[in-house]
């Protein structure tokens, strides 16, 4: 997707030092705030449960495998042995293998379940829409993508991973949904195209998601298998504008937390590893519509809304709150930077 240009107001909003820093820590972590209101789907609620129930048994599987892997204290040989120990003849001497450390990339798909989107901007606008879905155009420019790293300690099948996605997720403006409430103090239709409403209404640089995970390979195998789970942030590029309105918000963004659970197959090629591997995320989002029309670098715009949190500064357009489940289905390779495991002595 390329860029569009700037358009409509772009006045400087005044900022008021009142409120402070009162309610600054909901603002910070406003993801999981009380504000937040989960979509009605029953369905979506039977996901994020076995969400959870499958992020807290994968890192039960690691707890219990990490103890079981420990290596056991060592003890005092008999007082009269000395000298080297004794050679340990053919397979049996090949090198235990060490710490790996690994790098690399993925391309991939994803399905975002509907889900209900709350504005509220108190005194103008109080929205609900509802009955529309989101699209992932995983091929388009910017292409679905992810980056990753992995550690493996010594000997051992539990491991972590810093893993960076970025996904999509597009209203379908051909979609009729269902509208409650008010925008910009008019009622609402109560149904209407996604599109008679809104200019914009995506996340389309990037429903990006940056997260820590704890993974377990599962037994030793060629094709090795592996789970895990982890937490972190969701940094989506946020664009939101009204066909009734010029202006937008298009800026990148701090939105919440994210979890995730994943589970995978790995083989080992060379000093080289591909993968293939099904993910499940969830994000509650609640973003700022700060009415920035040029954002575009992911540094200078979390900096202008930490600025704004830090004062008390309230977003101008209100705050945009709806939860994207996700599925992902990937596939990716990465190659040894250190550790790569030795082959079996012959």
């Amino acid at each position: 997707m390329h860029r569009i240009p700037p358009s409509g107001n772009n006045d400087t909003f005044a900022c008021s030092l009142s409120g402070g820093w009162t309610h600054s820590a909901t603002r910070m972590f406003s993801g999981w705030a009380s504000r937040w209101r989960p979509a009605p789907s029953q369905a979506m609620e039977r996901i994020a449960s076995a969400t959870g129930a499958f992020g807290i048994a994968a890192l039960m599987v690691m707890a219990i495998d990490a103890a079981w892997d420990a290596p056991l204290p060592a003890t005092a040989g008999p007082a009269s042995r000395t000298g080297p120990a004794p050679a340990i003849p053919g397979a049996a001497a090949a090198a235990v293998p060490g710490r790996e450390i690994l790098t690399g990339g993925y391309i991939g798909t994803t399905y975002t379940y509907p889900s209900t989107v709350t504005i509220k901007n108190p005194g103008r606008t109080d929205m609900t829409v509802s009955g529309f879905s989101w699209e992932a155009k995983p091929f388009k420019s910017p292409i679905y993508y992810g980056l990753r790293a992995t550690q493996w300690p010594a000997a051992s099948r539990v491991g972590t991973m810093l893993d960076f996605t970025h996904s999509k997720a597009i209203a379908r403006f051909d979609d009729t949904a269902t509208f409650t409430g008010t925008l910009d103090g008019k009622p609402l239709p109560a149904r209407a195209k996604v599109g008679d409403v809104f200019k914009h209404l995506e996340f389309s640089h990037g429903h990006n998601m940056l997260t820590l995970n704890g993974l377990t390979r599962l037994g030793s195998f060629r094709l090795q298998p592996y789970v895990g789970a982890g937490a972190g942030v969701s940094l989506p590029h946020t664009e939101i504008g009204y066909r009734s309105e010029n202006g937008r918000t298009y800026e990148y963004q701090y939105a919440g937390l994210v979890g995730q659970a994943l589970a995978g197959l790995e083989v080992r090629i060379g000093n080289a590893k591909v993968f293939i591997e099904y993910k499940l995320t969830y994000a509650p989002y609640d973003v700022p519509l700060s009415g920035v029309v040029d954002g575009w670098l992911l540094f200078t715009d979390l900096w202008r809304q930490i600025k704004a949190w830090a004062i008390g500064q309230t977003p101008p357009g209100g705050r945009l709150t709806t939860p994207l489940l996700s599925h992902h289905g990937i596939g990716g390779a990465m190659v040894h930077v250190t550790g790569a495991r030795p082959a079996a002595a012959n």
